[in-house]
């Protein structure tokens, strides 16, 4: 297997980097979602809240790095192709998960910006993205809050639609990300 796409299939590093990207989206969710079993100030709470950070700029990475990739190769064509109306939603559905995997880190970073905490990356801090402003920091929390809902929507939809893919409709939707 090629590590950059060819017409029918995914190159091993987009292939990659897809199912690393599953994994990341994973523990960011688990990390936030497990803190609530554990008490306000806890060291494991706090745990579970730094990770999701980090993960978070992670995400961040990877999207970044994935999109440059996608601009050196072919994405590979369904094969039968979908109809018009199927190809369209696709891409639709592309760019929401793509918005959201850079949208998401994004806010989060903005928004403990606001809150005059630095985001620390690996020992790396990075730059504030706001000044320090507690309505701000507010508002960027509800939206990161409604994002991690949306979020479970699209990657519950994009699932969906490749098993939908590989299971009824039988054409190589799900084959061409799988490795050879």
């Amino acid at each position: 297997m090629k590590w950059r796409n060819s017409n029918t299939q995914y190159g091993w590093l987009p292939s990659a980097l897809h199912w690393l990207m599953l994994l990341l989206l994973v523990a960011v969710f688990a990390s936030m979602e497990l803190r609530g079993y554990f008490p306000k100030g806890s060291v494991t709470r706090d745990a579970l809240k730094s990770w999701h950070y980090t993960l978070g700029i992670s995400v961040l990475l990877l999207a970044l790095l994935r999109l440059a990739i996608s601009f050196t190769g072919p994405v590979p064509a369904i094969s039968p192709p979908p109809p018009l109306l199927q190809a369209l939603a696709a891409r639709l559905m592309k760019l929401a998960l793509y918005g959201f995997m850079v949208g998401m880190p994004l806010m989060g970073w903005a928004m403990r910006s606001a809150e005059g905490v630095p985001v620390v990356f690996f020992g790396l801090t990075f730059p504030p993205l706001v000044g320090v402003n507690e309505q701000l920091a507010e508002w960027f929390e509800e939206l990161h809050e409604a994002g991690a809902s949306v979020g479970y929507v699209l990657i519950g939809l994009h699932s969906a639609a490749a098993l939908y893919h590989h299971y009824f409709l039988r054409d190589d939707t799900l084959r061409r990300m799988l490795p050879k």
